[in-house]
């Protein structure tokens, strides 16, 4: 077996029958008995928002029907999630609404070229959104990715998402529920994560813009830099300024708040801001240390093959 693939479930935990019972499930707590009950592991996030309740994250979930009660009854409002990919047999493709765009947008055309079929059920999202579920086929991993441009995003291996009946409260102070709006009633289609993503995000060469500051260039000069940068530019002028404090060796959460806030400013979301900044400090800290004085790594290594 390779770092690619994994062993499928050996057996089937979900059904028709299964997704009803998900969506009539009156509580998330009730929701989790029975998700834990049918081999599928659950955790429970703060009441309200997405944010896991336990220690570990969704690392944490499990289908021990006791651990499950205990949580539970220790957090009786928690919200309820599931990991995605192997862990549970579905992989999700989340449909973003954002006040910035709307991933409907992108449906129709990835429908068209083939790489959206049939969805086992699909979710209604608090956001105005939607989950689209596809049971997991095959043993080739599916890591999940974003592509905040396109407001869609993928959660398989290394993923979670909140479940029906869990309710998050949204910008404008109200409560919107998960809610379970169709369940397939044909075969349903498996999906090919890495297909799509190339069709939302098409791979572009990563050259660095001609005005980018130097390494060690103090941070306010890299956050007056990408505050400037226009419409086009926004997503790549972060990344690449985010690439020259990893190199310089600022923490990532000085970065977070020095870059992020201008980024903000520019006209990206806090949540495309913080994809961004999070994606350049893996690369640049994973190429190591500049080995020359001024050469740039991070993403002008066209080895790492970075989509920007």
């Amino acid at each position: 077996m390779t770092d690619s693939t994994r062993h499928v479930p050996s057996s089937p935990r979900w059904s028709p029958a299964l997704v009803a019972d998900l969506e009539q499930a009156a509580t998330p707590a009730s929701a989790a008995a029975v998700l834990a009950s049918a081999g599928v592991p659950v955790f429970p996030c703060v009441p309200f928002q997405k944010n896991p309740l336990t220690e570990h994250g969704f690392h944490d979930a499990t289908t021990k029907e006791s651990v499950v009660a205990e949580w539970w009854r220790q957090w009786p409002d928690a919200n309820v999630a599931m990991p995605t990919g192997f862990a549970s047999g579905v992989d999700v493709v989340d449909i973003d609404v954002h006040a910035s765009g709307s991933g409907f947008d992108a449906l129709q055309p990835a429908r068209s070229a083939g790489l959206l079929g049939t969805p086992a059920w699909v979710v209604s999202t608090p956001s105005g959104g939607m989950h689209a579920c596809f049971l997991r086929a095959g043993a080739v991993e599916q890591r999940s990715w974003q592509v905040p441009g396109r407001h869609v995003d993928f959660r398989g291996d290394g993923g979670y998402v909140v479940l029906p009946p869990s309710t998050v409260v949204q910008p404008d102070g109200e409560v919107h529920p998960y809610r379970v709006v169709n369940v397939a009633t044909r075969q349903p289609d498996a999906v090919d994560a890495n297909a799509l993503r190339r069709f939302l995000e098409p791979a572009r060469s990563a050259r660095a813009p001609a005005d980018l500051p130097n390494i060690g260039a103090r941070p306010d000069r890299l956050a007056s830099w990408v505050a400037t940068r226009g419409e086009g530019e926004r997503n790549r002028g972060l990344f690449w300024a985010s690439c020259r404090m990893a190199e310089s060796g600022e923490r990532f959460d000085i970065a977070a708040t020095v870059l992020g806030e201008a980024a903000q400013s520019a006209g990206l979301t806090e949540r495309e801001a913080m994809t961004t900044i999070r994606s350049a400090y893996r690369i640049a800290n994973r190429l190591g240390p500049p080995s020359v004085a001024g050469e740039r790594l991070g993403p002008s290594r066209a080895a790492e093959e970075v989509r920007l």
